[in-house]
């Protein structure tokens, strides 16, 4: 039975961690259900009374006007048309089927890189936009010193002063970013409500006025492959101070901070396939891809 309502959280819950399970999306924190799940439109898939499969439509969008999407079916279940009629109504609520418009309104997430999600794209005309991949490395040896620019230090954020800093050089930083480029002060101040949140694992970069000039925002997953791991979350650099090395220095800086603060023996982060100069560095430090989940336009 399909119906269009909002989901029982722990229902959802259990759906998500038996996809994240196989997939290994999404991530999940120890309890509740991540926030790109809030809000918006559910479509829920049930049968003999449990939650089989699950779409999500954002009905706020993307940076660039998109709605977005996420589509989800039960491991055991899966085979059986249960994302195929998921993704049909998907589209219909969307106004794409009924308008039979061409172009790119709706995007929708498929967690991991699976042929069976591809071939269901490909079924009904969507195609692949975006590839995102999920990268790691131990984190054993000792990190390699951060050199920072001439005239430029690091602190720790500070809830309740550095918000707006922040909040104008992410903007900067991520204006090519559908999704990073939207951030707004609801949004970081619902994630500096989050168990995970670590103002001192937030770096920021500032010049001798304290003039916010990068950021490097580290997180500590409890559990991911059976233990903890650190993240390179989010590393932005404001236009005018990049190409002096001060990306790779606060990329080495956060990293430190998780080894020796944090205690981390491996990290992870996430990155566009097609950001050559952010993979260069992070290749050249010694991280690997891991998997990667598709973003597919209708």
């Amino acid at each position: 039975m399909f119906s269009w309502a909002e989901p029982d959280p722990a229902a959802l819950r259990a759906l998500l961690v038996a996809v994240s399970a196989v997939d290994g999306r999404p991530d999940l924190a120890e309890t509740g259900v991540p926030s790109e799940f809030t809000g918006g439109e559910h479509l829920l898939a049930h049968e003999d009374g449990e939650l089989v499969g699950y779409a999500h439509l954002n009905t706020g969008g993307d940076s660039f006007g998109r709605l977005v999407g996420d589509l989800l079916v039960r491991p055991a279940d899966r085979g059986r048309g249960i994302g195929t009629e998921l993704a049909t109504r998907l589209l219909t609520r969307a106004g794409v089927a009924a308008t039979g418009d061409p172009g790119d309104t709706l995007r929708v997430w498929a967690p991991g890189d699976q042929p069976a999600a591809a071939a269901l794209a490909g079924k009904l005309g969507f195609r692949p936009v975006r590839r995102l991949l999920r990268l790691r490395m131990p984190l054993t040896d000792q990190v390699p010193a951060a050199r920072l620019p001439d005239g430029v230090t690091l602190r720790a954020f500070v809830p309740g002063r550095d918000e707006a800093a922040f909040l104008e050089v992410n903007r900067q930083a991520f204006a090519w970013h559908p999704e990073q480029s939207a951030l707004a002060d609801a949004d970081l101040r619902q994630e500096e409500a989050e168990p995970w949140f670590d103002p001192a694992g937030f770096l920021l970069a500032v010049d001798g006025d304290d003039r916010l000039l990068g950021f490097h925002w580290t997180k500590v997953h409890p559990d991911v492959d059976g233990g903890p791991m650190g993240e390179v979350y989010v590393v932005g650099v404001r236009p005018g101070a990049q190409g002096g090395g001060l990306g790779r220095a606060l990329t080495l800086a956060g990293l430190s901070y998780l080894r020796e603060r944090r205690a981390m023996d491996r990290v992870m982060l996430y990155v566009e396939s097609d950001n050559e100069p952010a993979l260069a560095v992070y290749r050249k430090l010694g991280f690997r891809e891991w998997d990667a989940s598709v973003q597919y336009a209708h």
